[in-house]
Order: C-alpha cells, then sequence, then structure tokens
C-alpha cells in the first residue's frame, strides 16, 4: 500500500508544514513585537497621572483580618487535615520518613533544618532559628519570598484562615 515515494511525500509534506508554522511564529513575532524585548526599560512607567482632588492627603485604610493567634484559637483541625492533602506530595508525617521533603512530625516550635537524613538548601537557617506559628505563618504564605533560595517550590497557601488550620493541625501530630 505505501511505497518509498508515498512515505516520501507524507515526511515532505510534514516538514513542509512545519516550515510554514515557524515562519508564521517569526513573522507575527517581528510585526507585533511580544515580550520586554524591544520596550526599553520604561515598561512600568505609568503613560499619565490622573489628577484627584485631596489625593495626596487621603490616608489609605487597609482593612486588616484577625491575627495568627486569633486565627489559630479558632482553628479547625479537619479542615487543616484538608490543607496537608496539599502537601502530602513531598511531606510526610510519620517521624523519620523523609520524602522530596523533611518530615513534618512534631514540626511546631522544632529547629528549622534539624531533621538527620534530609539535605537542606541552606537558606532557612538564615532567616529563623525555630519554626514557631509566626515563622511557620509566613513560609507557609509565600516560601520564596520567606527564604528566598529554598528548594521548596509550593507557591504558599494564600488564605490566612488556611495557614492557621494547617498550623494548628500540624501541631497536633507528635507534639
Amino acid at each position: 500500500m505505501f511505497d518509498t515515494m508515498t512515505m516520501t511525500k507524507v515526511v515532505g509534506a510534514l516538514c513542509g508544514a512545519l516550515l510554514v508554522f515557524l515562519l508564521g511564529g517569526w513573522a507575527a513575532e517581528t510585526l507585533y513585537h511580544t515580550g520586554p524585548k524591544g520596550h526599553g526599560n520604561d515598561h512600568a512607567q505609568q503613560g499619565y497621572v490622573i489628577e484627584v482632588e485631596g489625593g495626596d492627603t487621603a490616608a489609605v485604610e487597609v482593612e486588616e483580618g484577625p491575627s495568627l493567634e486569633e486565627l489559630l484559637a479558632a482553628a479547625d483541625l479537619d479542615k487543616g487535615a484538608k490543607v496537608f492533602s496539599k502537601c502530602k506530595a513531598c511531606h510526610k508525617l510519620d517521624d523519620g520518613a523523609n520524602g522530596t521533603g523533611p518530615h513534618l512530625y512534631a514540626v511546631v516550635d522544632r529547629a528549622v533544618a534539624s531533621v538527620d537524613g534530609f539535605a537542606y538548601s541552606g537558606k532557612l537557617i538564615a532567616v529563623a532559628d525555630t519554626w514557631s506559628n509566626e515563622n511557620l505563618d509566613a513560609f507557609l504564605a509565600n516560601p520564596k519570598g520567606f527564604a528566598p533560595g529554598t528548594k521548596m517550590s509550593f507557591s504558599g497557601l494564600k488564605k490566612a484562615k488556611d495557614r492557621a488550620n494547617l498550623i494548628a493541625y500540624l501541631a497536633t501530630i507528635g507534639g
């Protein structure tokens, strides 16, 4: 059914279609200048300023939520266990059972980077001594922001209530 000439035509057609696709992408990028290159360094500068009456003197009030202590006092352990399901891929709760990340058995108030047999990146020791509630909250909110250069690739838990539920749940594990 297929002979050498037919197979050559099929391969040639695929190569030709790929070439047309790549040339079309190159032409579109050339015409529309996508990406940061070609715009200079002033791309973050505001185009124009809108003057508002009393704009400089008006104080912007940021509504703050409850404190970490209040959230921990009202924490739900069942919800904390559900939040921990996001951590299960890398962390284990059994003492000495390291996964991709160190085990979290008795992690609350434990010394930072103190699990034997786990190779830490060394960036955590520079920012904290122990995993206090406050340090855990800050780390869980934004691991890369808390300890720049850390090996933990998790983006963080954005909701303060989820972090408090998780910290309260972890405090019950081996504590």
